[in-house]
């Protein structure tokens, strides 16, 4: 008997090892992370395949993020969607229109019941991509806000205090004139131009965007950044213009040679250039606030976003979205959150992450790093400073800074070219209400 059951257990092993073992489930994440953020995005994918064996997050580069985007509703419509695509903050409403292509990450969590509680997260990152009932539509995974940079050489060679960036928007302009005079052939510039000198300024200051809660409270909303205080701001950037005291660098990231070669002595842009900025930058650099006009009530309030988020597709296997949850809760994590910050520059997202690195000593280590989070706590975010969502806003943004071009170029003064924009981005606000009643 002794034999027979030994001759029992070879042959159930052999059985066993003969089994294939179950392959891990692959989740498809459509990604537009190029250079090191594309490494830091393949470091979370391993990190999280390395923690568990079930499923396994597959990171594929599709390019820009209009890129992204146009690759995942063409994918969609041909049946062949990833389970998760990343898509910047200015098309949210584009996505919550198509219902029947998103499935809401609030509903994804508690239907796989893994824990999501949107008060662990910044607010002012999880609102913008909330509903009027605080549900959370998608994942917030890169976020970025303005802070300003200055070259500290340079500061010193114009006599000024290289520790002490200018807090207010006259005294930027003073800054910049004294630059000017040194001889820096830019005082300052900035990129993204609407993002910085139309939506952020609007929310610093507590003012609106857009009617109806800059469209978070519907379609039916109208552009309103002809007001006094936007006008008379980019009156201000049009006549320092004139004697480079601000100099205008075009759209998009264009401007950030400019403040690394040293051609221009400030600089506001986004958190996340500060990496960018470190490494290529041949001189000391020094970081301050997003100024703000002092005569404002209640400015500074908060600034806004800027970055992407985590989309789920509908119509993938029951099992992958399983998974979806598991990687967004392990992206939830404390030190997954503070590593991903201190690594790329971006927000952390979650309240812990940001105590986590404050704990840990690395603002104290890196001067300036606490800049971002700490102007998006500032003030607990309102209807002026949660965000926008408007649809087809990428068009929107660029008939916005097309006639900002045309204030600074001194073809139109400040108040026709934003009555212009209204006009026309309005123009846009209807037809995509229209497509989507």
């Amino acid at each position: 008997m002794h034999r027979i059951g030994l001759q029992a257990l070879a042959l159930a092993v052999l059985l066993l090892a003969s089994q294939p073992l179950r392959a891990a489930q692959d989740i498809v994440w459509w990604h537009a992370m190029s250079g090191e953020l594309g490494r830091q995005v393949e470091k979370l994918a391993s990190d999280f395949n390395a923690s568990q064996s079930d499923y396994r997050v597959v990171p594929v580069y599709k390019g820009s993020y209009a890129e992204t985007v146009n690759a995942a509703i063409f994918a969609f419509r041909s049946r062949s969607q990833p389970a998760i695509v990343q898509v910047n903050e200015i098309a949210t409403a584009t996505m919550m229109a198509a219902k029947g292509a998103i499935y809401p990450v609030y509903s994804l969590m508690r239907e796989q019941s893994e824990p999501f509680l949107p008060s662990t997260y910044l607010p002012a990152v999880t609102g913008y991509y909330t509903d009027l009932a605080g549900n959370m539509l998608s994942f917030p995974f890169n976020a970025s806000t303005p802070i300003l940079y200055y070259n500290k050489s340079l500061f010193k060679i114009a006599g000024l205090n290289p520790d002490q960036p200018p807090k207010t928007w006259p005294e930027l302009g003073a800054a910049a004139q004294r630059l000017r005079a040194a001889g820096v052939p830019c005082g300052f510039t900035t990129h993204w131009p609407s993002w910085i000198s139309i939506e952020n300024f609007s929310a610093l200051h507590d003012i609106p965007i857009a009617t109806n809660a800059n469209g978070f409270g519907g379609l039916d909303t109208a552009l309103v950044i002809n007001n006094p205080l936007v006008v008379r701001h980019i009156a201000q950037l049009a006549e320092w213009q004139k004697t480079k005291v601000f100099d205008y660098s075009g759209r998009a990231t264009t401007a950030e040679p400019r403040f690394q070669n040293g051609q221009c002595g400030i600089f506001i842009g986004s958190s996340a250039t500060r990496a960018d900025i470190l490494k290529n930058a041949k001189f000391e650099v020094g970081f301050g606030a997003m100024p703000y006009w002092p005569d404002v009530k209640g400015a500074p309030r908060n600034t806004i976003i800027g970055g992407a988020t985590l989309w789920v597709l509908r119509d993938r296997p029951a099992e992958e979205y399983k998974g979806v949850a598991k990687f967004f809760t392990f992206l939830s994590q404390a030190d997954v959150q503070a590593a991903w910050h201190q690594a790329t520059g971006y927000l952390p997202i979650t309240k812990a992450a940001y105590e986590l690195t404050r704990n840990h000593g690395f603002y104290d280590r890196n001067p300036g790093s606490a800049l971002s989070v700490e102007q998006m706590i500032l003030k607990m975010p309102n209807e002026n400073s949660k965000g926008l969502r408007l649809g087809s806003f990428v068009l929107v943004r660029d008939v916005i800074e097309d006639e900002m071009e045309q204030a600074f170029a001194g073809k139109k003064s400040a108040q026709a070219a934003m009555d212009a924009a209204v006009e026309r981005g309005n123009r846009l606000l209807r037809q995509f209400e229209r497509s989507n009643q």
